[in-house]
This record gives C-alpha cells, sequence and structure tokens, in this order.
C-alpha cells in the first residue's frame, strides 16, 4: 500500500487530514475519488473550501493544483457547491449553520 504523499499535489498536512477522515492510503484514496474523500474530510469537520477540493481533483489526475481552468473549472465549482451543501455539521443550530454558510466567522472566546 502506498503512502498519500506519493500522490502529487499530497502534502504532509493533507495526508493527516485525509488520515483523520479515515483514508489511510493512496489506493484507498483512488478507488474512493476526490468526491467521497472531500466528503468525508467535512464530515471529519474540515472547513469546505474551493481550492481544496479541486486540488484533490487535480491530485487524483496527476496534475499540478493550478491546472484546473475555465469550464473545468466551472464544473468542479458546481459540485463543490452541491457537496457543501450537504449537512456535514448537525451539531449546530439552524443560525450557525446559515452564519458559516454565508461565510460569517464565529467570534474569538
Amino acid at each position: 500500500m502506498s503512502d498519500l504523499t506519493t500522490i502529487r499535489n499530497i502534502g504532509p498536512a493533507f495526508a493527516e487530514s485525509l488520515q483523520a477522515a479515515g483514508i489511510m492510503t493512496a489506493e484507498q484514496l483512488r478507488e474512493i475519488g476526490a468526491d467521497e474523500a472531500y466528503a468525508r474530510l467535512l464530515q471529519n469537520g474540515t472547513k469546505p473550501h474551493f481550492i481544496g477540493y479541486y486540488v484533490l481533483h487535480m491530485a487524483l489526475q496527476g496534475r499540478p493544483w493550478n491546472d484546473c481552468k475555465g469550464k473545468e473549472k466551472e464544473a468542479l465549482r458546481k459540485s463543490f457547491d452541491k457537496l457543501k451543501a450537504q449537512k456535514f455539521d448537525s451539531h449546530k443550530s439552524e443560525m450557525e449553520a446559515f452564519l458559516d454558510e454565508i461565510g460569517v466567522v464565529p467570534a474569538k472566546k
């Protein structure tokens, strides 16, 4: 079994996040694909971020992370928005979820 960091664009920090979400090997990541892997990251508490989403797609295609452009990027944005719209943080109130959705950052204590 190959380490996650053998996949282009997957560094130690990203690999650690994937492992925390139960994705332990490069083979497992390739098998489940970018959408399922990103959903697992969100379920594990990762904040949604479009760049991370498309970096994962580019990684699984063996392409540079910044190779995503034009219509391809637009299509991935639609997929990301659909995935992000799912409820991954059921512990939050409706108000907290809405504020999170519109990009309001919670106050630090």
